[in-house]
């Protein structure tokens, strides 16, 4: 898990523009300030392009944080 989190750390500051970010287990959409709609479907390009996964509609939409997203990209990689 924690080269996960390293690679998604990498995304999520290229998405976001932002080197200060640190995601974890917790992080949500409310802990970066612009982690809007748009942005992210983006993210959630990115983070496929980056594993090499796909995530189903009912998962995007599910993800309650970012420990979900990571434990989806553990079980398919």
């Amino acid at each position: 898990m924690e080269e996960i989190y390293r690679r998604l750390n990498e995304v999520f500051r290229d998405v976001f523009d932002d080197d200060g970010i640190e995601v974890n287990e917790n992080t949500t959409a409310a802990d970066i300030e612009d982690w809007d709609s748009l942005n992210h479907i983006t993210l959630i390009d990115a983070v496929e392009s980056e594993f090499g996964v796909r995530f189903t509609m009912g998962e995007v939409s599910g993800m309650k944080n970012v420990g979900e997203m990571a434990q989806i990209i553990k079980e398919r990689t």
